[in-house]
């Protein structure tokens, strides 16, 4: 799931290019020997992949994929050890591509079976694009994947500019993109409840829906080096039943991604993001976008940032892969005013280290080894150990 638009792209499979290792490693369907036929102007391609995941925590169970939430606090009690086998990021997904007016039109359906916390087939991305015009969901305008460091685990590395699929209208032309997304789905108008007080101020169904986020970014290449600026504004709203009191705020983020290739086998990428009212956009943030004050019958934001720095490295028939993710919330001004929910994480990291190899096309398979740990509101810690392996077989 990683490198925008490159699951719909052919790969050359005769050997595994640092490219394809690391989009496989990362969940992205290759269609590298998609099934892939012709009905009248328009080409129909069918792609996807099976993948079997063995996890175990040796601490706390964190989940399908990693839940920093689930981490043991180092004053709580549990059972260790906890064993999973599964397949839900199984992928199935069809590409079109037609040739019409002023270009080609290009559309996409793609789900995994991640709904419903595993098991059910969920929509991935379902879209068209056209002239530069996309309508549909996909990857939102303000991530991307030039920081990002492949992981077995699907959730990756924390503190990078947000992947997640919005819902968008977005134009692309050149090195530039610009689009409006969904807003409230990515921790846009999130309630915070005083502490031992009164019921949470809830969003209502109107909630962050006057204005739609705004997104933009840069990306190019000079030389070895792949970079990308990416901005978003938005409208943060809450609607308070108990007074009859509708507040909003605006918050703004901004990112920075890179990839720097040193040599054929040897790459580094790096990301910083940092926002005050970014919610989700910063990936796998701690933070809320912002919280209601009903005394001063104010929305306000919350400052998150985050960052990553990694290194992979070719060897033999694949890759060594160093991660680590770091995202972190200000809490600090909910918590003077006794708005901060106890127990809420204030930081989120992770560290990985991972090995994946293919000797035969289309298969491949992985090893993983992750740290990760968790500071709260309050002064709590607590950390966790995940074991991983993978096998994946893609058409």
């Amino acid at each position: 799931m990683r490198f925008k638009d490159t699951f719909v792209r052919p790969l050359v499979t005769s050997s595994i290019s640092t490219f394809s290792l690391t989009a496989m490693a990362l969940g992205i369907a290759c269609t590298a020997a998609a099934v892939e036929t012709t009905i009248k102007d328009t080409t129909l391609t069918l792609y996807g992949y099976g993948k079997l995941d063995l996890i175990y925590d040796v601490d706390a169970d964190l989940g399908n994929l990693i839940t920093h939430s689930n981490i043991r606090l180092d004053d709580q009690q549990g059972p260790d050890g906890h064993t999973r086998i599964q397949a839900i990021e199984s992928r199935l997904g069809i590409t079109t591509v037609t040739p019409v007016t002023g270009g080609s039109l290009k559309t996409v359906l793609e789900g995994d079976f991640y709904g419903s916390g595993g098991g059910v087939f969920r929509l991935r991305h379902a879209y068209g694009e056209w002239n530069g015009i996309l309508a549909g969901q996909t990857w939102s305008n303000f991530g991307n994947f030039l920081g990002t460091t492949p992981t077995l685990d699907f959730l990756g590395q924390v503190g990078q500019p947000v992947i997640a699929r919005q819902a968008q209208l977005r134009y692309t032309t050149g090195a530039f993109s610009v689009a409006l997304e969904a807003p409230g789905t990515l921790g846009g108008a999130t309630a915070v409840m005083p502490v031992g007080g009164p019921d949470p101020v809830t969003p209502d169904a109107d909630s962050q829906k006057d204005l739609p986020d705004i997104t933009v970014q840069f990306k190019t290449t000079v030389d070895m080096l792949s970079f990308a600026i990416s901005g978003v504004a938005r409208q943060i709203s809450v609607y308070d039943g108990d007074s009859d009191n509708e507040e909003s705020t605006f918050g703004y983020g901004v990112g920075l991604a890179a990839k720097l290739t040193l040599t054929d086998r040897l790459r580094v990428q790096s990301s910083l993001v940092y926002g005050d009212g970014i919610g989700g956009y910063l990936y796998a943030s701690p933070g809320a976008s912002a919280y209601y004050d009903p005394a001063n019958e104010s929305v306000e934001t919350i400052e998150a940032m985050g960052g990553t720095l990694g290194v992979s490295l070719d060897v033999g028939p694949g890759s060594i892969n160093l991660g680590y993710g770091i995202a972190t919330a200000d809490w600090d001004e909910a918590e003077d005013a006794g708005l901060a929910v106890a127990g809420s994480d204030e930081t989120r990291q992770s560290f990985f280290l991972n090995y994946s190899w293919s000797t035969v096309s289309n298969v491949l398979y992985g090893l993983e080894a992750g740290h990760h740990s968790r500071e709260t509101v309050g002064g709590g810690e607590g950390d966790a150990i995940r074991l991983q392996a993978m096998a994946k077989y893609s058409f």
